[in-house]
């Protein structure tokens, strides 16, 4: 379970961009950084720097999930055959919080790890609770009966701004099936991720 407790806009801030392609996003109205310093000229980023920002914009995407599991996927990345970066993607779009949030059954991904701990999830017809579980190709998550009347779910079902990705495939409203491993530009992110960074930053 991810420890963030303060604002998903934080991150936001911090990175100057709007990572999740949000309306009210605070950036959208200020793109620079917070606090007294802020508005400051930004010096030069060095190769750790642009390295790291990379990992915690693509581990901030994700719903901040904790290091130690953002590290555990990327070595599961790194014994998969092909490109490590996409394979740390195609790794990381198999959570099923994340499938959750895909299939437009939360409005942020925040949101989607709570009604997966809540119980409000099935994977093939079985209840799962573990919001970094990893989906199988052919997989069908659905939601529970008490869920498709949330207040929640109706309103992630009805936001314009995203779109579900061609991988993830309906089936009415409350059930989606997981056809395939999305590859990096394949997968609708609203900012530039950069895995090969991340990559780097981990290889040092």
């Amino acid at each position: 379970m991810s420890k963030r407790k303060s604002a998903k806009y934080k991150l936001d801030r911090r990175m100057g961009e709007n990572i999740w392609g949000r309306p009210n996003s605070p950036v959208n109205k200020r793109s620079y950084g917070p606090g007294q310093h802020g508005q400051r000229r930004k010096s030069k980023m060095s190769d750790f720097g642009l390295q790291l920002r990379a990992k915690q914009k693509l581990k901030g995407y994700y719903g901040d999930v904790t290091e130690k599991q953002f590290r555990s996927t990327y070595k599961d990345a790194t014994r998969m055959k092909g490109d490590t970066g996409q394979n740390l993607i195609g790794l990381l779009e198999r959570r099923l919080d994340m499938i959750v949030y895909r299939a437009k059954f939360a409005p942020t991904i925040f949101a989607a790890r709570q009604i997966v701990n809540h119980g409000h999830i099935y994977v093939n017809g079985v209840k799962c609770n573990i919001p970094s579980r990893r989906i199988d190709l052919g997989d069908v998550i659905s939601l529970g009966d008490k869920a498709k009347e949330m207040a929640l779910v109706i309103e992630a079902q009805s936001l314009p701004e995203r779109e579900i990705p061609d991988y993830v495939a309906p089936d009415g409203n409350d059930k989606v099936a997981f056809t395939r491993v999305p590859k990096l530009d394949e997968v609708p992110y609203p900012v530039t991720m950069e895995p090969n960074l991340v990559v780097e930053f981990y290889s040092r």
